[in-house]
């Protein structure tokens, strides 16, 4: 085989977390081809040694430190969310600080911008679109289904979920949540840490930790 045209080591990386979203990842980087998957780990001790799909769970967390000695170099948050995003901040953190490199995962049917700016640990999951001039902060999903128009800036650690829709030049916060179907119009700043409930729509600003729902939507804590 001419080695010019042999493919390349992929990297190995582990998941952090183990429910459903985990699921969704495995099946984007095997789709995508982006890395080996070392194993999933979880702080729940009744999935240790179970599959997800065809992934072991190999144990908890305390496994992280020692798995850039066995040659894991990057990790995923497994961890999905549906109003507080800390969890998966907090597993984020725990990753770097275990010196592996936040994997970005693209399912291919993602449609982004080459003018979109991506961060680090991003998830761009099935049938998503990002166009041009958007920017994704650190460990963002943005689920399946979902847009994010341009020039919109998305905060780290926040997630646009499921079919939700945020037209141009709005402005997530950090840890932010907007709901599944949720639809947030253009040039709205929605703050740090609130949530859009699902189905929402959104025209007027929301604050910092507001939670908001409805159509339009409203404060309701």
């Amino acid at each position: 085989m001419n080695p010019a045209t042999t493919k390349p080591d992929l990297p190995r990386c582990a998941i952090l977390g183990g429910g459903g979203h985990a699921r969704v990842l495995i099946d984007c980087i095997r789709e995508s081809g982006l890395a080996e998957i070392e194993g999933v780990l979880d702080s729940d001790s009744s999935l240790h040694g179970q599959k997800i799909l065809d992934v072991p769970v190999l144990g908890g967390d305390d496994l992280l430190g020692g798995m850039a000695a066995e040659g894991v170099t990057h990790f995923v948050v497994g961890l999905g969310g549906v109003g507080d995003n800390r969890p998966r901040r907090r597993l984020f953190e725990l990753g770097c600080s275990c010196r592996l490199i936040p994997l970005t995962v693209r399912h291919p049917s993602a449609m982004v911008s080459r003018w979109a700016g991506i961060g680090p640990g991003c998830q761009l999951l099935p049938g998503i679109v990002v166009n041009a001039c958007a920017v994704l902060g650190k460990n963002v999903i943005v689920n399946s289904g979902a847009i994010v128009e341009h020039d919109c800036v998305v905060g780290d650690h926040a997630h646009i979920a499921t079919g939700a829709r945020l037209a141009s030049t709005v402005q997530v916060g950090i840890g932010a949540h907007i709901g599944a179907g949720a639809t947030v119009r253009q040039s709205i700043r929605i703050g740090e840490g609130a949530i859009v409930g699902a189905g929402a729509v959104v025209v007027k600003d929301v604050g910092p930790g507001v939670v908001v729902a409805g159509v339009p939507a409203r404060p309701i804590r």
